[in-house]
């Protein structure tokens, strides 16, 4: 007994006809019923009963009709999901520690609408097939499709007026083009990246200035427009020149502009 089989045994008891079953299986009349003699052998059981117009069907036959129904169901959902898997289109993909998490689910999005069968999987750091990254970060080999460009924004714990303190970063590339705004305050803490200043600037040990992306969703956070930092950094994907050459990073680097500015 095969799948061949069960869905023949369907057909027949569904339609209760021969005739019918054979075209809605697009098979020839004598091949149906042969398919169900050869069940009915194998179960040593009688399924239907011939008659003039049609057939009935016996008890053995509804006590098989919602196992052949699952065990069909089963073996098409089992066929779709390796057909897929095999159709997909794989990309590894890089996260920055300083990628805001909007930022991410803003990417996946935008990836799946631009290539709906990638197999996109995330990963920590510097690694992967392209990586989604600060344009400043990036090795002078690689390429970098801009996705947002977004500033600097002033950043305090809820409930906080003025700046007393700050929250700096002093290993960040932005750290030096930042120490001018700093003024005399006394700098209370240090981060080691732009991410970990957020949780430190939320338990109010300072302020902080920060890519707005990391604070705008923050619920212990306000923050506002710094006037005197003019201050941007540009987010999008890092990748190899010759990663190109996969379709997938192909399709969606074409997809979100890429063509634009090759």
């Amino acid at each position: 007994m095969d799948i061949r089989h069960l869905k023949a045994f369907l057909a027949v008891f569904e339609e209760r006809n021969i005739t019918l079953a054979a075209q809605r299986l697009c098979v020839a009349q004598p091949t149906l019923s042969v398919t169900i003699r050869q069940l009915e052998d194998e179960l040593g059981v009688a399924l239907f009963l011939r008659q003039a117009r049609g057939v009935e069907v016996s008890e053995q036959a509804r006590q098989l009709y919602p196992q052949a129904q699952r065990m069909v169901a089963e073996a098409q959902a089992l066929s779709r999901r390796f057909r897929e898997g095999q159709d997909r289109l794989p990309l590894q993909l890089g996260v920055e520690a300083d990628i805001a998490c909007a930022q991410v689910e803003a990417f996946v999005r935008l990836a799946r609408q631009a290539v709906p069968v990638i197999q996109l999987t995330l990963l920590d750091g510097c690694v992967g097939d392209a990586r989604l990254g600060v344009e400043a970060l990036c090795c002078e080999d690689e390429l970098f499709l801009a996705l947002w460009e977004e500033p600097f924004v002033l950043a305090m714990a809820s409930g906080s007026q003025q700046v007393e303190q700050w929250v700096t970063c002093p290993q960040h590339f932005s750290h030096q083009r930042l120490l001018g705004f700093y003024g005399n305050a006394e700098q209370v803490g240090h981060a080691g990246s732009l991410q970990q200043a957020v949780p430190m600037v939320a338990a109010g040990l300072g302020a902080a200035l920060l890519p707005q992306s990391l604070v705008e969703r923050h619920p212990g956070i306000h923050w506002r427009p710094w006037q005197d930092s003019m201050l941007t950094r540009r987010v999008g994907l890092c990748f190899a020149a010759q990663a190109l050459g996969l379709p997938v990073l192909k399709q969606l680097h074409h997809a979100l502009g890429g063509a634009q500015s090759d």
